[in-house]
């Protein structure tokens, strides 16, 4: 490295993140020591950013999905002027500290999302991509480019291992995705072994074959060759762009090119040798030269100048768009248009009724065409979830002539297109509407079936790590979908779905429920909202007789009550269930018995409830509870107690038609009012 100056602020990198491991005595120094110089041309001499105000949005988007190499990043936006302090990075790992073991978004300035598990940022930087190319598309016109930023991402051979990243670069590439470009550390180690005892393949190849624009850098300390395949990858505009640099873990240290450099801190006496072989001082730790610092500070005035020519660029574009540019001011700014849930449809009495996934694609297409923000799709299931966003366009590149466009859903294939179509592929779907979500301008959607969810659980804990405002439209919710069998029929996927903190589970029991579910989903703005919906056709409730759907809001709300008198016996129910615990109340209260049915469609909202507000839809006094889900019983005790009693599915399902399955497993009319009298029973009222 020829100049004395740029050899200066990377290793300023390198010890900064040494130092900080060694004094948490916990971390990862091998990936900052040998990805430093790569991190640093991309940084000083392509990145798009302000580190006064690191939610501009049109600033680049840089993912560090090797999250392992966190003190990387930490020393980036120390030097280049974000708000993060030496102190603060001094406490790297510690209670409290702005530098966490991996970065999480929102909790550190500049850092765009929470990453560690591996390749779930790199597919994260695929949704921040297509998030770019549709907003682009949408708002940008000739002369006026409100929306031009790139995605960047550091990348490791765990990344590439992990099969959510081979799912995720396979429709990046498909997509021509030529503003996406991810930097490979390159450097033949795990955290374990070498790669040779488990990753021999061609890498570039693989990437080509997925329509990738490939380049290698030989030599990972070559700021000029690093440079140029940067260049390169900026001006190949049909093709994301993945750069293999060859890198050394470790570089510089006793155990360099060794795993025993990836994950554990080098010991004093080993970063002595590492700062005398790289020509740094052993003392004092944590140095920041004062040429290093005022030269990476360069980034806040060139941030500021940056920003500074997009807002005259807004202003321009205001006076020529004004529509388009409030409209996406108020995308930009998180909010909700007035008036988007105008064409909400009511639904009326019905007793055939209609599945609750054919009523949430009834509510989303009214929903979509004022609420420009709501974009995503399946994975490969729209003609079953009913997640299509009808006439809105197909998120593709321009089909060549006479390809084959069957699946489309009407207005065009382009970026524009709102209908994002993932393939068989859940597990990039999960990560990349994450990335939608992360990157701004969008409250994205992804579909499947709920047994598929199990797919989806790594970014669908991130989502709720990262307060996400992302929808999930989960289908065929039971073992009543019927004869596709217990590989298709969900059974324990709710109990594990209201497992994650901070994700709000919702399963409706009609089409008006259904209609709330989906204007609670869109009013979370700081969290992640799983809808699970029916297969099968459920009466539409006549609301006359019974209360308000809007009762969902609080989670669980009493349906209807005995004629007189306080009930002796709740039973409660979520989704289809409802409506089986209404036609056994009749037949229990021709039997003289007092009963309230409550429907409740989410323990995450009703735990939110004040005690008061709680204790209304389930009174203490009354101890003989039912429960009827069809899933897992496990968590249900919290509602019926004790002296309660819950029915639910605690095996696996069946290959049959879904009436025989729900005799079988014991959701009849009958058996409810017999568990419901066996409660009774045991309380010592007498029924007969």
């Amino acid at each position: 490295m020829s100049d004395p100056l740029d050899q200066q602020c990377i290793n300023t990198l390198r010890f900064l993140s040494v130092d900080m491991v060694q004094k948490a005595d916990s971390g990862h120094p091998g990936l900052p020591l040998g990805a430093a110089p790569m991190a640093y041309a991309l940084w000083t001499r392509h990145l798009k950013h302000n580190p006064r105000n690191p939610h501009w949005f049109d600033r680049d988007r840089f993912v560090l999905s090797a999250g392992h190499g966190s003190a990387l990043l930490y020393s980036l936006l120390f030097v280049t002027g974000y708000d993060l302090s030496l102190d603060d990075i001094k406490q790297f790992r510690q209670w409290g500290s702005k530098a966490p073991g991996h970065p999480e978004r929102g909790h550190t300035p500049g850092v765009e999302v929470t990453t560690g598990p591996l390749g779930q940022g790199m597919a994260n930087a695929v949704g921040m991509a297509m998030a770019e190319a549709q907003l682009a598309a949408r708002y940008n016109r000739d002369g006026h480019t409100p929306v031009d930023h790139r995605t960047w991402a550091i990348v490791s051979d765990g990344d590439l291992m992990e099969g959510v990243a081979s799912e995720a670069a396979s429709l990046a590439g498909h997509l021509q995705l030529g503003k996406l470009t991810c930097l490979y550390d390159d450097n033949y180690v795990t955290l374990s072994a070498g790669t040779d005892i488990t990753f021999s393949e061609d890498r570039a190849a693989r990437f080509e074959a997925y329509g990738w624009h490939t380049l290698t850098v030989a030599d990972g300390n070559d700021l000029a060759a690093i440079d140029a395949a940067l260049q390169a990858a900026r001006a190949e505009a049909a093709r994301p762009s993945l750069i293999l640099v060859r890198t050394h873990l470790g570089y510089g240290a006793p155990e360099q090119d060794s795993f025993k450099a990836h994950g554990s801190p080098l010991g004093a006496e080993d970063v002595r040798k590492t700062k005398q072989k790289l020509g740094w001082p052993t003392e004092p730790d944590f140095l920041v030269p004062d040429g290093a610092l005022a030269h990476l500070r360069k980034a806040v005035d060139r941030g500021a100048q940056d920003e500074a020519a997009w807002n005259a660029r807004m202003r321009a574009y205001a006076e020529a768009f004004p529509d388009l540019s409030r409209e996406f001011e108020g995308r930009s700014g998180g909010e909700l248009p007035a008036g988007w849930d105008a064409d909400i449809p009511v639904f009326p009495a019905d007793a055939k009724g209609m599945a609750t996934r054919v009523a949430g694609g009834k509510v989303m297409n009214a929903i979509a065409p004022r609420l420009p923000a709501l974009t995503g799709g399946s994975a490969d299931l729209d003609p079953s979830t009913k997640t299509a966003l009808k006439g809105l366009g197909d998120f593709n590149p321009p089909p060549p002539q006479g390809e084959d466009e069957q699946g489309s859903e009407g207005g065009g294939w382009s970026y524009a297109g709102r209908n994002l179509h993932f393939g068989v592929r859940e597990h990039a779907m999960g990560a990349v509407i994450n990335g939608f979500a992360a990157h701004g301008g969008f409250i994205p959607y992804g579909s499947t079936f709920l047994i598929f969810s199990d797919y989806m659980r790594p970014p669908m804990r991130l989502a709720a790590l990262m307060n996400l405002h992302v929808v999930y439209v989960f289908t065929h919710d039971s073992i009543a979908l019927g004869e596709d069998g217990p590989t298709h029929q969900p059974v324990e996927q709710l109990a594990g779905l209201r497992a994650v903190p901070n994700l709000t589970v919702i399963r409706p029991c009609d089409a008006n429920e259904t209609a709330v579910a989906w204007r609670v989903a869109l009013e979370s703005l700081d969290r992640p909202v799983a809808l699970v919906l029916t297969r099968q056709d459920l009466p539409t409730l006549d609301r006359s007789r019974y209360a308000s759907a809007d009762g969902l809001r609080r989670g669980a709300y009493v349906l209807s009550d005995p004629p007189a008198g306080a009930p002796e016996l709740i039973l409660i129910a979520t989704g289809s269930e409802v409506s089986l615990i209404l036609q056994a109340a009749e037949r229990l209260q021709g039997e003289g018995v007092a009963v309230r049915c409550v429907s409740m469609p989410s323990w995450e909202l009703f735990d939110a409830l004040p005690q008061a507000g709680r204790d209304a839809v389930l009174p203490p006094s009354v101890h003989a509870r039912l429960s009827v889900e069809l899933g897992a019983t496990q968590g249900w005790r919290r509602y019926v107690g004790d002296r309660g009693d819950v029915l639910g599915v605690e095996r696996f399902g069946a290959s049959a038609p879904a009436d025989v399955l729900l005799r079988e497993y014991g959701f009849t009319v009958d058996n409810v009012c017999a568990r419901a009298r066996a409660l009774l029973s045991t309380k010592g009222v007498q029924k007969s």
